[in-house]
């Protein structure tokens, strides 16, 4: 890769992480942090889940993932269920509380991403989704060490 290309992406994924920690939240998404938003998406994308799955699947820390959840079961956005291989342990399971908080949740981000977007074009919203998608699958492989 080219050093201009590398200094440039380098520079400007500093200047996204700062403005996306800078942008002020609505009420709404008060309810949900990214983490909490992200394990209500995972589990009802992939069925009920553990703590520890979570912190896999999600690369956070098994003690973020208990206190998301917790912050959830008390919620009502998700429930625990018996685990059927051993009865003492649990899965988590989303609840229609949760899954309406989720879409929700889901709709108010989409709005704001599609005003940030509003003059592009269709292939570069496309073209940035796939680079974007590819660009979070690499960030994953680098950082479980499965390279």
């Amino acid at each position: 890769m080219k050093e201009e290309s590398l200094a440039q992406i380098e520079l400007e994924m500093a200047v996204l992480s700062r403005r996306i920690a800078s942008v002020s939240r609505s009420k709404r998404e008060e309810n949900l942090v990214r983490a909490a938003y992200l394990l209500l998406f995972q589990i009802s994308t992939h069925g009920p889940a553990g703590v520890k799955g979570l912190a896999e699947e999600l690369q956070l820390d098994i003690s973020t993932v208990s206190r998301q959840a917790a912050s959830l079961d008390q919620k009502g956005y998700i429930k625990k269920v018996p685990f059927p291989q051993d009865k003492r342990s649990y899965l988590y399971e989303i609840t229609e509380a949760g899954q309406r908080e989720m879409v929700e949740y889901q709709k108010i981000r989409r709005e704001k991403v599609d005003e940030l977007l509003f003059d592009w074009t269709d292939e570069e919203r496309e073209q940035f989704g796939v680079l974007l998608k590819k660009f979070n699958e690499s960030v994953k492989v680098y950082w479980s060490g499965d390279e």
